[in-house]
């Protein structure tokens, strides 16, 4: 029976209680009719207004407690209401590749993505290759709460299968899981490991190729403690010195001697047009050696200006361009040394000016297309350093993107790609590169 006739029916039955109770008040007083009249409708308001609170009781939502007890469910351990998110994609990347001086070795990183710095210079003849992978398949978790007094809350944690080999491909091609992003933030606070304040993951390409402009970008990800207030952050990151040695031609080496954190700035001012970053790193370089024989330091600084502008609303442009002393590592997939050492075991800071500039169309709303030009100098003391070391390197990608259906992307790149050293001697490296990729 629906309330609102429960209560119809009620009204009925006391009205005619109190008509039938009133045939024996003609025996009484006017003033005992009067009192037993307001009686009676004292008592019908009140059973009126029981009938009332039952319906609106009944037609209350179910209680939040079934939700809470969810979400401790999915997030064990976490405040009661946490949100949990979860999500990645699965891609297949095929490729052909064809370098001019000799060919990219077989297991490096160079047959898996365009890396400017694996471009084969001085090699003999030709080489062809045909790659396929899936190592790039990634996925995460995102664990997101609100306290009773309003603060933010927020893990993260990312991986893909880009870790050591377990197996080869002639059998297996089992690839180990590794840690991409692993990081806390509380409100305006971050610590853990993410993409550096100096780099502007929002400006680059819409791309086939893992990175795409590799030689012209930022791209580092580490460990830092990172501060941000609306359009402004400032992070300490941690520090590593990628050094060459006295006359060591193209060998490196790693120094985590530094004991001054890299110190990063940006400021981002995003509009209806797009966003404009600049940013600034201030580092020390430092080495030693534990004998004592070298002990040095120096200090590196960069400056980053990046950003997308909408044109429209099929077109973009989206750019970046770097430039610096001591910081080598920090572009290109550490594309140059941060510094070399000279004859007395002092450090130099190498300099470095890099950028980029893509453009991006939308043909329909599942077809999409991409431009861009990116490109590296790198400045040496030949006499430190040999003339073996990159002196420049650039290339130039075109790509279509196809959407057949939500999530599913599929993918076709070409690459042209020129290596040169500080000798004069060049390579070149073509690349036809191919993806899918589902996004979940």
């Amino acid at each position: 029976m629906k309330p609102n006739t429960r209560l119809h029916r009620s009204r009925l039955a006391l009205a005619c209680l109190l008509a039938l109770g009133g045939g024996g008040a003609f025996a009484q007083t006017s003033s005992e009719r009067e009192a037993a009249l307001e009686a009676r409708v004292a008592e019908l308001e009140r059973l009126v207004q029981q009938l009332v609170e039952q319906q609106a009781k009944a037609a209350e939502p179910a209680p939040k407690a079934a939700n809470a007890m969810q979400s401790n469910t999915l997030v064990p351990g976490a405040i009661a209401g946490s949100e949990l998110t979860y999500g990645g994609f699965i891609k297949l990347d095929a490729m052909m590749t064809n370098t001019s001086d000799g060919e990219v070795p077989d297991g490096s990183t160079g047959r898996l993505l365009y890396l400017p710095g694996g471009i084969p210079v001085g090699g003999e003849g030709e080489g062809t290759d045909t790659d396929a992978h899936a190592q790039f398949s990634r996925f995460w978790f995102n664990v997101a709460s609100t306290t009773d007094d309003g603060d933010k809350l927020r893990g993260y944690l990312e991986f893909d299968l880009f870790g050591g080999a377990l197996g080869n491909e002639t059998a297996t091609n089992t690839y180990g899981v590794t840690v991409r992003h692993a990081f806390a933030s509380w409100n305006n606070w971050l610590a853990g490991q993410t993409w550096s304040n100096f780099q502007d993951v929002a400006a680059l390409p819409d791309s086939v190729d893992f990175i795409g402009p590799t030689e012209g970008t930022v791209f580092v990800r580490q460990a830092q403690i990172r501060y941000s207030n609306g359009p402004v952050s400032v992070a300490l990151e941690n520090p590593e010195t990628l050094l060459t040695p006295f006359q060591g031609g193209a060998a490196r080496v790693s120094s985590d001697d530094g004991w001054l954190p890299d110190l990063t700035l940006r400021y981002t001012h995003t509009g209806e047009a797009g966003h404009l970053g600049l940013a600034g790193l201030l580092r020390q370089l430092r080495h030693e050696t534990g004998d004592g024989a070298v002990d040095s330091d120096a200090f590196g600084y960069g400056l980053s200006l990046s950003g997308k502008r909408n044109l429209g609303a099929k077109d973009d442009l989206r750019f970046m361009l770097t430039a610096g002393r001591g910081i080598g590592r920090y572009v290109g997939l550490a594309l140059g040394s941060d510094a070399v050492l000279d004859a007395s075991g002092d450090l130099e800071a190498n300099g470095l000016l890099a950028g980029y500039v893509a453009w991006r169309h939308v043909f329909d709303p599942k077809l999409r297309g991409n431009l861009f030009y990116s490109r590296a100098e790198l400045d040496h003391d030949t006499a430190l350093t040999g003339s073996g070391l990159t002196r420049r390197v650039h290339s130039l990608h075109a790509n279509l993107i196809w959407s057949p259906l939500p999530r599913l992307d599929l993918g076709v790149e070409a690459i042209l790609g020129q290596r040169e050293l500080e000798s004069g001697a060049d390579g070149e490296l073509r690349r036809l590169h191919f993806h899918a990729k589902y996004s979940f």
